[in-house]
C-alpha cells in the first residue's frame, strides 16, 4: 500500500506535464513549421528525369500528374519522368506522359472527364492496351491496364508484385477534393 501514494504523485506530475504548454516545445512546433513552410516545390515545367514533384496539386477529385506521381511515391516507387513526350497510342485520344519506375515503364493518360476516358476504354482490348483487333503494339512486357476516374494508365514490367502495388495505388481512388 506504501507504493499507491507514490502512483498518484508520479500521475499527477505526468498529466500535468502533458497538459501544460511549456516555452521549449512551443519553440520547436514553430520553428518545424517555419522550416516546412520555407521549402520551396516546384511543379514539373518540361518532362524531365528528376523532375521535383509538386506540393500544390489541384483539390478537384480528379487525377493530374502531380497526384499521380504524388500517389506512387506514397506506395514507395521511385517514379522519374522521362524527358520529352511519349509516343501517341492508338485508340488513346490523349497524349500519355511516360515514367520509369525502377526498370519497369508507365505511360500515364489524364483526360479531362470520365466520359471521355470511357469513350476511349470502350473501344480498347484492356488486355493488349491497345484497339480491338489490334495486335499488342507494347515491346518486352504483356501490358497491365489500370484505369480511375480520369486516369488510364499502362504499366509495362515482368514483375506482377509491382504490377499489383502500381494497380492498387491508383485504383484506390481518385484523389479527393
Amino acid at each position: 500500500m506504501g507504493k499507491l501514494p507514490v502512483l498518484i504523485v508520479l500521475a499527477s506530475a505526468a498529466l500535468a506535464a502533458c497538459t501544460r504548454p511549456s516555452s521549449e516545445s512551443a519553440g520547436s512546433a514553430s520553428s518545424t513549421a517555419t522550416m516546412t513552410s520555407g521549402v520551396r516545390l516546384s511543379a514539373p515545367e518540361a518532362a524531365t528525369v528528376g523532375a521535383p514533384i509538386s506540393a500544390a496539386c489541384p483539390r478537384t477529385g480528379q487525377w493530374a500528374l502531380c497526384s499521380v506521381e504524388k500517389r506512387l511515391e506514397q506506395s514507395g516507387f521511385v517514379v522519374r519522368r522521362l524527358n520529352g513526350e511519349a509516343p501517341s497510342r492508338a485508340g488513346f485520344s490523349v497524349a500519355p506522359t511516360a515514367y520509369m519506375l525502377g526498370r519497369s515503364r508507365l505511360e500515364v493518360f489524364i483526360y479531362p472527364n470520365e466520359s471521355a476516358l470511357a469513350a476511349d476504354v470502350a473501344k480498347i482490348d484492356t488486355v493488349s492496351a491497345a484497339p480491338r483487333g489490334a495486335p499488342n503494339p507494347w515491346p518486352f512486357f504483356a501490358p497491365t491496364f489500370v484505369r480511375s476516374g480520369n486516369l488510364a494508365a499502362v504499366f509495362l514490367t515482368e514483375n506482377a508484385t509491382q504490377a499489383e502495388r502500381l494497380t492498387l495505388a491508383l485504383t484506390a481512388g481518385a484523389p479527393q477534393r
